[in-house]
């Protein structure tokens, strides 16, 4: 097998032939861009432009072997230790490179759950050309009148010979703009409990019947979709996981997605731009000298550090190919809670000229990461069901009694 040093040489070699060194520099305050949000707002054409430069990058590092570094070698990859992995991140960090956050969802979560639970023909077909980005894929589980209760979903999958035809909305679907393909969970027999009625596909964005709207936000952006299928053609060779069986593929696929938000982190331990900002904003604007906000400054560092050490935990786990565990909600809510503290440290350190831009570089800028956080809150399981899933299954607390007829979240 290469060796950790043949690797890095390789490389090495590929980023200085395809991509410029970052150049380190430390932007003056006041200077460029002072915006700092939680969602990325673009309009259709920033879509555009930024997918299509990160696909172009994506197949270059695939092609070169970089691309799915960890991945079995019949779908691309090199099966080399999660050691090389992290290895390549980091020299390809010291490069200018296009953002690949559009395939976040993708191959965190969508990619692992194929590989679980997908047909033979779907992985070959799927897994090159998502880690090749040839395809782009989004996840189809939220629905008007389910939220956080996934059981509750109401979108139908109704078999048609070797095919199924669904029938229903989703909403609060990243990237479904750009994507080719999608993981959406139906409901295939209503007659059974709602946990075991549930079947898992792979859907094709183009096909006829699909439907995509933008949702605006209170930010002002639209980040998100709300997704229309009406009587959609799905083969049954898309169908992920056995019939009715779907509960499981929806698991899979909700802790790899509480892995990759409570990973994502802000930066606090240093060089993330909303950390950076956040302090470099106390001390310029005199409220660092206020006790009490040094108080809070010093919890959120503290609380970073803590979140940032528990999600490697967790991670480290999921590397060394055991289940991801209740862990990964400890990082999800983790995450909330810091930002948090964020928006009510900002808020305290800015007040009016948060709320009102009187011009200022760097003070009402903070309103659209405050007017974001409650998104993250419910975003991959709102907090209420993360602290559930904490003190049942980690803290060995007895469940809440529920009626026959109340929801039952996940």
């Amino acid at each position: 097998m290469i060796t950790e040093q043949q690797f890095v040489e390789e490389a090495r070699g590929f980023l200085d032939a395809n991509a410029e060194r970052r150049q380190e520099s430390k932007r003056p305050w006041g200077e460029g861009s002072d915006e700092v949000g939680i969602f990325t707002e673009h309009t259709p054409e920033q879509d555009r432009a930024e997918v299509g430069a990160a696909k172009a990058w994506r197949a270059k590092v695939y092609d070169a072997g970089f691309g799915w570094i960890t991945g079995p070698k019949k779908w691309g990859g090199r099966e080399l230790p999660t050691s090389f992995e992290k290895v390549y991140r980091l020299l390809e960090s010291q490069y200018d490179t296009p953002s690949e956050a559009a395939f976040g969802i993708g191959l965190g979560m969508i990619a692992p759950t194929i590989q679980s639970h997908g047909t033979e023909s779907a992985k070959d077909r799927y897994l090159p050309a998502m880690y090749r980005a040839d395809v782009v894929a989004c996840q189809l589980f939220s629905e008007p009148e389910a939220g956080s209760d996934l059981a509750s979903l109401q979108a139908r999958a109704t078999r048609d010979g070797d095919e199924w035809v669904i029938t229903g909305q989703k909403v609060w679907t990243s990237g479904a703009q750009f994507s080719d393909i999608g993981e959406i969970i139906c409901r295939t027999d209503p007659d059974l409990p709602k946990h075991k009625g549930l079947t898992g596909f792979i859907v094709d964005m183009k096909a006829p019947g699909v439907e995509v709207r933008p949702l605006r936000q209170m930010t002002g952006g639209a980040s998100f979709n709300e997704v229309f299928f009406t009587e959609v053609r799905v083969p049954d060779d898309h169908r992920l996981g056995d019939v009715n069986q779907g509960w499981t593929v929806a698991l899979t696929t909700l802790m790899n997605e509480r892995a990759a938000i409570g990973g994502a982190g802000m930066g606090m331990e240093g060089g993330g731009r909303a950390g950076s900002m956040m302090f470099e904003m106390l001390r310029r604007s005199g409220a660092g000298r206020d006790p009490l906000l040094r108080q809070k400054a010093a919890e959120l560092y503290a609380n970073s550090q803590v979140a940032k050490y528990t999600t490697q935990r967790a991670l480290t786990k999921l590397a060394a190919g055991e289940l991801p565990g209740p862990e990964l909600s400890i990082a999800k809510l983790a995450l909330t809670n810091n930002l948090n503290r964020i928006s009510d440290l900002v808020s305290s350190a800015l007040g009016p000229r948060m709320a009102a831009d009187t011009g200022e570089w760097g003070t009402f800028a903070w309103a659209n990461f405050v007017l974001g956080v409650p998104g993250m809150r419910v975003a991959g399981g709102t907090d209420e069901v993360m602290k559930n899933i904490i003190g049942e299954r980690v803290l060995g607390l007895p469940k809440e009694p529920k009626s026959a007829d109340t929801k039952r979240s996940i």
